[in-house]
């Protein structure tokens, strides 16, 4: 049997990939999670008792776990979703970003390369090393700029974005120096079921749910282009299987819309499907000050998947941000056991101040 090795597989994305793989395709998949805060056990349940699916607890920084890892299960690809991904904690502690963004990917392209380096024929051909990235390594854009395409120069802004910025050079290099065959994916915002409530959606149902304030950095006037995370994985996938090696293909959702267009979106949503007696749930909007060198707008060119892969997003945000608001009333005992004093504290030092 054919097996893939994901890794950050507990994340949001990550399992969200799995559950879509495992519906969708026939290799087997080996998960691979170091368990950090974001990275839940619980979001694999769904695929709980699956023979052809295997969770290891781990970390991408550990050179001879990894290289173990390639050596018994010969994985046909490696999709890499594991990094470390808030920005306002990027800006905290950038030290982790670095360890795990950079040397982590380092640490995976190695033992990849060696992987790769040992099979042959066909198996040889077939390999690819999927690098899942972000918008937000080609910097800030204006109100009338285009999009981001593919060919955009890097500008990142903070130390996320730059350390994942680092990490696309490390991809690209290994393809243009070793001839390892490479993908990389850079995507605009996610959003759906799964994600740890740090990020904006999720932290706004969570808060609108209990009657807490609604924070917004500076007026909330921030563009984002937003993409619902199964259209984000059904967009990996597309890449695996025709991507050509060495390319870049940008993911996005052509939905850019302001922070508060955002809000009052899923506000206007729980008033419908969960109204709160006290009110309006607009009510608990609360303007914070800005994050440092906050990015004005991002826009994604997703024109390059769309001509040589065929995909483009099943989701508008009308349709991805109700499904996903119905997805966190239903799972109300998941929130519950995310939201540890761990998350409590970390919201409390970033937010209090502002």
């Amino acid at each position: 049997m054919n097996t893939i090795l994901v890794t950050g597989a507990a994340g949001f994305i990550g399992s969200n990939f799995v559950h879509q793989w495992m519906a969708a395709e026939t290799d087997a998949v080996v998960s691979l999670d170091a368990l950090t805060y974001a990275g839940n056990l619980a979001n694999l349940a769904p695929v709980d008792g699956d023979p052809r699916h295997t969770f290891v607890h781990g970390d991408i920084c550990d050179a001879e776990l990894v290289g173990g890892l390639m050596r018994t299960h010969r994985p046909r690809a490696i999709v890499h979703f594991a990094a470390e991904s808030h920005v306002d904690r990027s800006i905290h502690g950038p030290a982790a970003f670095v360890r795990t963004n950079v040397d982590g990917t380092f640490t995976l392209l190695q033992a990849a390369l060696e992987h790769w380096r040992g099979l042959q024929g066909a198996e040889r051909d077939a390999f690819r090393f999927l690098h899942v990235s972000t918008d937000e390594v080609y910097g800030s854009l204006g109100p009338q700029d285009p999009p981001f395409a593919e060919t955009k120069a890097y500008e990142p802004n903070s130390p996320y974005s730059a350390s994942k910025a680092a990490s696309d050079h490390l991809v690209r290099a290994w393809h243009h120096t070793y001839g390892m065959p490479v993908l990389t994916t850079n995507c605009s915002n996610n959003y759906g079921p799964y994600q740890f409530p740090e990020k904006l959606i999720p932290l706004v149902i969570h808060n609108a749910l209990a009657g807490r304030p609604l924070p917004i950095y500076g007026d909330g006037s921030n563009v984002r282009d937003w993409l619902y995370v199964g259209d984000h994985c059904s967009a990996v996938r597309a890449v695996l299987a025709g991507g050509e090696p060495g390319r870049v293909y940008n993911v996005g959702g052509w939905n850019e819309m302001t922070n508060l267009q955002v809000v009052h979106t899923i506000c206007d949503l729980l008033d419908e499907l969960r109204p709160d007696p006290q009110g309006p749930h607009r009510r608990l909007i609360t303007y914070v000050t800005d994050r440092p060198g906050h990015d004005r707008r991002y826009a994604i060119d997703a024109r390059r998947i769309a001509a040589e892969l065929g995909w483009k997003p099943a989701q508008t945000f009308e349709t991805g941000i109700r499904e996903t608001v119905r997805w966190y009333l239903d799972h109300e005992q998941w929130v519950a056991d995310v939201v540890s004093g761990d998350y409590r504290s970390w919201v409390s030092r970033n937010y209090a101040a502002r």
